[in-house]
């Protein structure tokens, strides 16, 4: 398939240090392009009108465009030594247009182009030099007998003048353009250090989130784990009662004894890998049953429902998503702590929590609606703000800032969120399947 950027950039690759050195290929390669068009023009014409004496020079020039075309895929050093050929080229073709047609004939024209290619083909120190070449040519032709020209010395003169003035208005152009070009890598330079000083920043928020997740993860082991701990504690005091008492024990109130303290020891350790898996820095996409992952959440705020008269109603649905499960349990987890927090504050009998399941097509909603006294208005428009906090000391004001960076940077989505003096309900769109 033709690819033309890779045609007039003679295939060469470059980068942002050569650009302008690109830009002079891909130049170089409009010019070979449309002067072989033209001259495939000019040899069709003059053979149909049969003038015959033009179309050696134009099929010279033909092949020699063909030979350039060739070298320039070759080496992307040969460019100097082309680019010199070419303006010699170039310089002789228009003198020979200037000296060969009268002023009717138009043929001049082209010459208007001169400017252009010298500034594309030649280094700039070496520009005025062509420049001043070509003028004095110019100049020099109605005054000297040797070569015939059909131009008078005040034509010449004039078009010397126009042709200085197209030169002005290229270079000056063409200034512009490389300030342009200053200025737009200048910006592209500040953003992209904008944009490594905000992913830093991110990472820092991202940290300092999870070390605050650590700490009430650490609070929460201590919770899940004393209840168990003094169960095996009071069985082994127990059974040490028993003997030192001489009452005996049998072998059912051991077996017993026993399984209990192994069912104890097995959900300490389920409670280790929950908590280890939790803090893995797992970045790869997991198949997972949405109500198992909700429940994992769960598993790690049952801790705080102990002694409280809360409830957590879970609506259930079997289905299955592809996802980041460490980063949603992370946001669904922020979510159910922050309710819990507020619940904890009242005094009423009737405080629950309940997490709705919805399945759509390309997604599911998940949405925690607790039944505390709500977000005032004022705040509600704060709570994604990173280090804002209604906590006070007590909150670290980044737990919904990095839930609502995950659900955008690793879910494409977003947290809603509604509010009443009857409550709050949060709400997540969670992709079925991940790319």
């Amino acid at each position: 398939m033709f690819n033309s950027e890779n045609f007039f950039t003679s295939g060469w690759n470059f980068d942002k240090a050569h650009l302008d050195l690109k830009s002079k290929f891909q130049m170089i390669n409009v010019a070979l392009l449309l002067s072989s068009i033209g001259l495939l023009f000019g040899i069709s014409v003059n053979v149909y009108k049969e003038a015959y004496g033009i179309i050696p020079l134009e099929a010279f020039l033909l092949l020699m465009n063909t030979l350039f075309f060739i070298a320039l895929r070759k080496r992307k050093e040969s460019f100097a030594k082309l680019s010199f050929l070419m303006s010699i080229q170039f310089s002789f073709f228009f003198l020979y247009l200037y000296a060969t047609y009268p002023p009717e004939a138009m043929k001049f024209i082209w010459l208007f182009t001169y400017p252009v290619l010298l500034l594309y083909f030649q280094e700039k120190k070496y520009v005025k030099y062509w420049m001043i070449f070509m003028i004095s040519m110019i100049l020099i032709g109605p005054l000297q007998n040797v070569i015939p020209v059909q131009f008078t010395s005040f034509q010449s003169l004039y078009l010397s003048f126009v042709f200085i003035i197209v030169y002005v208005i290229i270079t000056f152009y063409q200034k512009k353009m490389e300030e342009a070009n200053r200025l737009i890598f200048k910006q592209q330079e500040q953003l992209l250090d904008q944009v490594n000083e905000l992913t830093h920043k991110d990472k820092m928020l991202n940290m300092q989130s999870k070390q605050a997740v650590m700490g009430e993860m650490i609070s929460m082991i201590a919770h899940q784990w004393r209840q168990p701990l003094s169960t095996v504690t009071l069985s082994i005091s127990d059974l040490q009662v028993k003997r030192m008492l001489g009452t005996g024990i049998d072998e059912k109130l051991m077996d017993d004894t026993l399984q209990s303290i192994s069912d104890t020891v097995v959900y300490l350790s389920e409670t280790i890998d929950d908590f280890q898996t939790y803090f893995q820095p797992n970045r790869e996409i997991d198949k997972i049953g949405l109500d198992n992952l909700v429940q994992k959440a769960l598993n790690f705020v049952k801790p705080r429902l102990k002694g409280s008269n809360i409830s957590i109603e879970l609506e259930s649905i079997d289905v299955e998503i592809e996802t980041y499960i460490n980063e949603l349990i992370q946001v669904i987890l922020n979510i159910l702590n922050n309710a819990l927090d507020e619940l904890l504050k009242l005094e009423r009998e009737d405080l629950k929590i309940k997490i709705e399941l919805r399945e759509k097509e390309e997604f599911v909603e998940l949405s925690i609606v607790d039944n505390a006294t709500g977000i005032k208005h004022g705040e509600l428009e704060k709570i994604f703000e990173p280090y804002y906090s209604t906590k006070g000391k007590n909150g670290t004001g980044l737990g919904l800032y990095m839930s609502q960076m995950i659900m955008q940077k690793q879910f494409n989505s977003f947290i809603k969120v509604q509010s009443s003096s009857k409550g709050s309900c949060f709400t997540l769109e969670i992709p079925k399947k991940l790319q």
